[in-house]
């Protein structure tokens, strides 16, 4: 085994693109039969440009692609498909109007959707992956979870011998997640599959991998052992530098005397969120806490005037709001939803276009026809101020990284007035350092006076922010507390359903546990 030759080996690879610029400088990879080999990297680190050239969607400038022993070249996604490498991308790109049964093999010719024996096949593909799915349901009926599993039998349906993991578990449940954990483990270890990882959870990094590799400004800084490293180790080779400590910091105490900006009474939602009243002041930071289905974005979408059958009342600085979006960014309320490509921006468009829609009048001539200029001007600033790693303002933001589209989705409420922000899963799917800027960010925001409800499925970084953290579940507020008199032991218990009396005594014991 020691002898055998790697299923892939990548050397000197490098991508220069027509712009100028350089996003692989020379990469050397080996990624061996029945091993899970982890990928990772900050934003701009150069994962997502390795994963294209992986996948045939881009083809490398310079260096060797060699598989099983001999040098290959492959210029598109179903040259590599041909050759025995399926990737599995971050963004799922099913069909949602065909069947589960027509995704899975979607790449197969001739007239084969009725046919028994390729029925006969995706059940003998959910038998070995032990996870069943409705051939006949239709994929936009499916949660994402569910999808998720539809893209890795889709893959295994090409019969690819190595399958590249583009963040399978960003947006996915915990229970969802140990599902993917358990498919990893069966496909690499029983079929003997090479899977190359690529997660920014450095948990399930340490857990899941055998081989860690690392890269950061388009150069494999680690190529390690996985028992070699730690989380610590990790986290510092990614970013180049410690992590700022944010769990370790308390959050900056709310004056009492502040003003009130955002005051909700009995706000509501039939059949999702349970009345609600909360009243947060100039300088505060709301942690939400819940699982998926808890009702916290619903919360945040009732909010900011985005759900038809909410009722009861939103105030921002003692006034009414009408029941619109279009009311709520008049009045301040600014809202980064989840899903960023598909809410938060909007993808056809530049940086700068997408940084100016909210507040095209301060960059329009006689306050209606915007000035290309200044737009442009605001994109770079943009650029600048939250450190996206972009050479233009030009540039589409679906040519971003994660990290660096959601700080787009972040920047283009920072030039309006806005007096209440609202973030959902503003970290999910982004790297440790990305989601470091952003954290601090929402800390300065806080410091400007802002006010801040911020959602996470990150209990620790709801704790690293927030003054004040209400836990929700079944679209109800089950408890409250202060931020710095609980812990995340706590906030999984009281989300797991743990009645807030009985959470709060192994909190106390582990506090005390702790100061011992």
């Amino acid at each position: 085994m020691a002898n055998e030759v790697p299923l892939l080996q990548l050397e000197g690879v490098t991508k220069t693109f027509p712009n100028g610029l350089t996003a692989l400088r020379g990469v050397n990879l080996e990624v061996s039969r029945g091993t899970v080999h982890g990928l990772l990297g900050a934003n701009g680190a150069g994962k997502s440009t390795l994963i294209k050239i992986l996948s045939g969607s881009l083809a490398a400038t310079g260096g060797r692609i060699v598989w099983k022993g001999a040098a290959v070249e492959y210029s598109s996604p179903k040259g590599a498909n041909d050759m025995g490498i399926a990737t599995i991308h971050q963004h799922i790109p099913l069909v949602p109007t065909l069947s589960v049964l027509e995704n899975v093999f979607l790449g197969e010719e001739g007239r084969w959707r009725r046919n028994t024996k390729i029925r006969q096949r995706f059940s003998e593909l959910c038998e070995r992956v032990g996870y069943w799915l409705e051939p006949d349901g239709l994929v936009s009926d499916l949660s994402i979870g569910q999808r998720q599993m539809v893209a890795i039998l889709q893959a295994l349906g090409t019969g690819a011998e190595m399958i590249v993991m583009d963040e399978p578990t960003a947006s996915l449940a915990a229970s969802e997640r140990e599902v993917v954990y358990r498919i990893v483990r069966h496909l690499s270890r029983v079929e003997k599959k090479a899977i190359v990882f690529v997660s920014h959870f450095l948990d399930e990094v340490i857990a899941l991998t055998d081989r860690v590799t690392i890269l950061r400004d388009g150069q494999a800084v680690v190529d390690a052992q996985t028992c070699d490293l730690d989380e610590s180790r990790i986290a510092e080779a990614i970013v180049g530098r410690q992590i700022v400590a944010l769990e370790q910091a308390t959050p900056r105490p709310v004056d009492a005397a502040a003003p009130v900006l955002l005051e909700l009474k009995g706000l509501a939602s039939r059949g999702k969120l349970e009345p609600l009243s909360l009243s947060v002041r100039a300088g505060e930071v709301v942690g939400i806490a819940g699982l998926l289905g808890s009702g916290r974005s619903e919360l945040l979408h009732a909010i900011f005037g985005a759900d038809p059958d909410a009722t009861g009342e939103v105030r921002v600085e003692g006034r009414l709001l009408g029941q619109s979006t279009a009311a709520a960014v008049k009045a301040g309320l600014a809202l980064v939803p989840e899903d960023r490509m598909a809410q938060g921006l909007v993808p056809g468009f530049e940086i700068w276009r997408n940084t100016t829609l909210p507040a095209l009048d301060g960059v329009s001539r006689g306050g209606w026809l915007p000035d290309r200029t200044r737009e442009q001007q605001r994109g770079a600033e943009a650029i600048r101020r939250l450190s996206i790693k972009a050479n233009s303002p030009d540039i589409l933001v679906t040519e971003l990284s994660g990290g660096n589209a959601q700080k787009v989705t972040i920047a283009k409420w920072l030039f309006s007035d806005v007096k209440v922000f609202l973030l959902d899963e503003p970290t999910a799917g982004i790297d440790i350092g990305a989601k470091t800027d952003i954290l601090l960010l929402v800390r300065e925001l806080a410091a400007a006076g802002k006010a801040v409800i911020v959602v996470s499925s990150e209990f620790e970084e709801i704790l690293a922010v927030s003054s004040r953290v209400l836990v929700m579940r079944d679209g109800r507020c089950i408890a409250e507390r202060l931020g710095h008199e609980t812990s995340e032991h706590e906030l999984i218990l009281l989300s797991g359903g743990t009645s807030a009396n009985s959470a709060s005594t192994p909190h106390a014991a582990a506090q005390s546990s702790k100061s011992e």
